[in-house]
């Protein structure tokens, strides 16, 4: 009884997403380190990529969308729970960088330097660590294992 209630008080503040061709929507991304681990979002890291054009509607919750060339490795079908609305004004531009997206929706964010150094003891054993720099714009960093970032970047290491 406790649960229908809840559940009746948060479908009061739902309302279902609905798009017609030619809306504009945003794509939700994930972002990764380049160690397969994904980054925690942080307040300025991008979790949209578009605008990108409705092309037309394929079910009740699937959306195909107008991809750049790019995103040409992407399937253009969407789940709805993948897309935000845009509201589209001619005057808006926003330039698409270079972006890879892999199949899964998932944005691989390149290593832009080592910071530090340290080693750690895991299980008895020393393992050196290095603290990878992702994003200096966000301060997005995590500490990895340095052979997996000599095997991964091997660029990285020239000190």
């Amino acid at each position: 009884m406790q649960a229908s209630r809840q559940k009746a008080y948060a479908d009061d503040s739902r309302r279902p997403l609905m798009f017609v061709a030619g809306d504009h929507v945003f794509l939700r991304v994930t972002r990764t380190t380049g160690v397969g681990r994904a980054l925690y979002s942080r307040k300025l890291s991008p979790k949209f990529l578009g605008p990108y054009q409705i092309s037309r509607r394929i079910g009740p919750v699937a959306y195909e969308i107008t991809l750049p060339p790019q995103l040409a490795n992407l399937h253009s079908v969407f789940h709805v729970s993948q897309l935000r609305k845009y509201v589209f004004h001619p005057a808006h531009v926003l330039e698409a960088g270079d972006i890879q997206i892999k199949e899964d929706l998932v944005m691989e964010v390149p290593p832009i330097a080592l910071e530090e150094s340290r080693v750690e003891e895991l299980r008895g054993k020393p393992v050196n660590l290095v603290k990878v720099i992702w994003d200096r714009r966000t301060g997005d960093s995590t500490w990895e294992s340095e052979e997996d970032m000599r095997k991964s970047h091997p660029h990285l290491f020239t000190w």
